[in-house]
């Protein structure tokens, strides 16, 4: 494919704002960044959208949205949006909480009775377990099944592998909680005890929200949030065809690299019960907007249009704001130079995305790109840095090396699993060499049990962070990204 990837600009604005933390916010130099790093990464598009405390002060479409390169993004462009959509389920969860009409500490069994983790009293598996990825819930298989069972159009090995090792469609919520129960892998740890990513929880909190909203979640979210924020161009569906008659032929198609070569469909990915936990289809003006509400603890355009004790709830007090990040209910939340940011990002086939917030002060971000596997954080950053003052090349990078070494190497050794889909691996040898992800890195030290792995071929690129967790003597488990892997059981002596 061939075609001019950067595309003309859209209300490209210096904001000016009296106070003591903020003046001058120059985003043209933010966007020839932003320009520089899409050339970087090979991105066929971006949309981007930065809304402060007077309304939209920085929008901008980057490249195309069709496989032809002839259509260029722009604000009303539509893309999937993928995980960002759990803060959106978490606020919902916690509209109903300030209503009474649930908590997020009553235990899963209330509204599922079948629901279980194994080994784990039914009592401690709660909502807030579920919505912080703290329930126990090993890396498993049912996102990945759903997606390969329903989605049309799809075929690769992968697909097929993943048809062929399904046990259903995966198309019921039922079917997500029986294998939860039998689940044939270790549970990562005690409900409350550690964060692993489990996108089958945000699945069971969709659920939640039909019952005791008196009517889907999807209906809920357009009357409780999408209107009452002017979201005209957002909604959730599975199917995507819903969001086809919404955005008429503004809409991205979906691209991915097979190795150097582009290649573009229009095979959204379908997975019935993951419905609050990927299936959000909006815009970048959207989501900043959405974003900015979060920030003014609900307020939107002088009204406060979401409780904000609900706001409150998913990055409030209860959340611990330090300069690692800590996930609430829905968002990550962390401190940089004294702000405090919310954030979240996604990916799906054809989705990478980011949106955050600054708490408190009244500022959203949103990037999209309809390229699957792609890494939207330093576009994100750049923008931070911008309306924070900071150089636009600042690293967000929270798992930084310190100035000693890991005197317990050989603690590390071993091989870790996790089960998302196919099987993925990482090994470690007692020298502090890993294989992550197809490649081999180096282990870096950066205190506690953290790690970053960065490429032996190019050590100024990370391809993992790590986080090891300890028990009688040695590791039982690494976090890699969000997800934690479970050391191989090795096989008996002879």
């Amino acid at each position: 494919m061939t075609g001019n990837i950067v595309g003309a600009a859209v209300n490209i604005v210096i904001y000016k704002r009296s106070g003591q933390k903020m003046n001058t916010i120059d985003f043209c130099a933010a966007d020839q960044r932003i320009q520089e790093l899409i050339r970087r990464d090979r991105l066929p598009n971006a949309s981007v959208c930065v809304c402060g405390p007077d309304g939209v002060i920085f929008e901008k479409g980057y490249g195309y949205r069709d496989k032809d390169f002839t259509y260029p993004v722009d604000g009303d462009t539509v893309y999937g949006i993928a995980s960002m959509s759990k803060s959106i389920t978490a606020l919902a969860i916690a509209i109903l909480e300030c209503e009474g009409k649930l908590s997020y500490d009553d235990p899963v069994a209330r509204y599922f009775p079948d629901f279980s983790v194994p080994g784990a009293p039914k009592d401690m598996v709660t909502l807030r377990t579920l919505a912080q990825h703290t329930a126990g819930i090993p890396p498993i298989e049912p996102l990945e099944w759903s997606i390969a069972m329903n989605s049309p159009g799809r075929d690769s090995k992968w697909i097929r592998n993943m048809r062929a090792s399904s046990p259903n469609r995966m198309d019921r919520i039922e079917q997500i909680i029986d294998y939860i129960a039998r689940c044939p892998y270790p549970t990562v740890g005690a409900p409350g005890e550690n964060m692993s990513y489990c996108n089958e929880g945000y699945a069971v909190l969709s659920y939640v929200v039909d019952q005791e909203a008196g009517m889907p979640l999807e209906a809920f979210c357009q009357e409780r949030v999408f209107a009452p924020l002017g979201m005209t161009r957002t909604l959730m569906d599975n199917d995507c065809v819903s969001a086809h008659s919404m955005a008429g032929d503004n809409i991205v198609s979906l691209f991915e690299y097979e190795g150097d070569t582009l290649v573009c469909d229009d095979h959204w990915s379908v997975l019935p019960p993951f419905r609050g936990c990927a299936m959000v289809k909006s815009t970048a003006r959207d989501m900043a907007a959405y974003y900015r509400c979060l920030s003014n603890y609900g307020v939107h355009e002088g009204r406060q249009v979401l409780p904000r004790a609900a706001v409150e709830r998913m990055i409030g007090a209860e959340i611990p704001a330090t300069d690692q990040a800590v996930y609430g209910l829905g968002l990550y939340k962390r401190v940089k130079a004294g702000h405090v940011v919310c954030e979240h990002s996604g990916g799906l086939h054809g989705v990478s995305t980011k949106g955050g917030l600054l708490l408190g002060e009244g500022y959203g971000f949103a990037v999209l790109c309809s390229l699957g596997d792609a890494d939207m954080d330093d576009i994100m950053w750049t923008l931070y840095n911008a309306v924070t003052g900071l150089p636009l090349s600042e690293s967000h990078r929270w798992f930084c090396p310190v100035d000693r070494v890991f005197s317990d190497l050989p603690m590390l050794e071993g091989s870790y699993i996790a089960h998302e889909g196919e099987p993925a691996v990482v090994r470690v040898d007692a020298s502090g060499h890993v294989r992550v992800s197809g490649h081999d890195a180096d282990l870096v030290y950066c205190g506690a049990g953290r790690f970053l792995a960065m490429d032996r071929k190019d050590p100024e690129k990370m391809r993992a962070r790590l986080e090891f967790f300890f028990r009688d003597g040695r590791a039982w488990g690494v976090r890699v990204g969000s997800r934690i892997y479970s050391r191989e059981t090795e096989p008996s002596p002879a």
